[in-house]
């Protein structure tokens, strides 16, 4: 990124290629659809290249990427004024399964839909660092960098998340 910081903007088809996947991940999770998952990459790109002379080199890359990410989500969502969250139950089986049964395909979708309609449900706050942190991978401190704040405070929020994603997984469970 310093690279096209310095205007050698050859450097940011290098970028897309290692980062768009796991930025589309983060996108998807966070909106559940893809066209407008590869929208936002488009767009989190665009703003690393109009924006580039604030990445200082100080931080990690992908902190700096994410925080963009994240106003590109905030962004979106105003416009928008409100979450959807839809999950396509059969990219995530095809990815995780290789031809499993009939009878464990429907268990697991079933539970993959419940786990995502209680995601949905969740505080964006809470959604967000779940996402961060269990689907992106990312350390407490790099979430931490990310959204400004302690590495305790994210701890905090992940847990509380967790604590409240189960008793929501749990009720949405029971009644059906």
């Amino acid at each position: 990124m310093l690279s096209v910081k310095a205007d050698n903007l050859d450097k940011m088809g290098l970028l897309f290629e290692r980062y768009h996947r796991v930025l589309f991940a983060f996108l998807y999770h966070s909106t559940g659809q893809a066209a407008t998952s590869e929208d936002l990459v488009q767009t989190v790109f665009y703003r690393m290249l109009k924006y580039r002379h604030t990445f200082t080199g100080d931080g990690e890359f992908r902190t700096w990427m994410y925080h963009l990410a994240r106003n590109v989500l905030n962004d979106y969502f105003k416009k928008n004024q409100r979450v959807i969250y839809q999950e396509d139950i059969t990219t995530i089986s095809e990815r995780n399964h290789s031809e499993p049964s009939a009878d464990i395909l429907l268990e697991k979708k079933q539970e993959s839909e419940e786990l995502h309609r209680a995601l949905a449900k969740l505080n964006p706050e809470y959604r967000e660092v779940l996402i961060l942190s269990r689907f992106q991978e990312l350390s407490y401190q790099e979430i931490a960098e990310t959204l400004k704040t302690s590495e305790g405070n994210i701890k905090v929020k992940v847990h509380r998340a967790m604590k409240e994603l189960k008793h929501i997984y749990l009720k949405n469970s029971s009644t059906l």
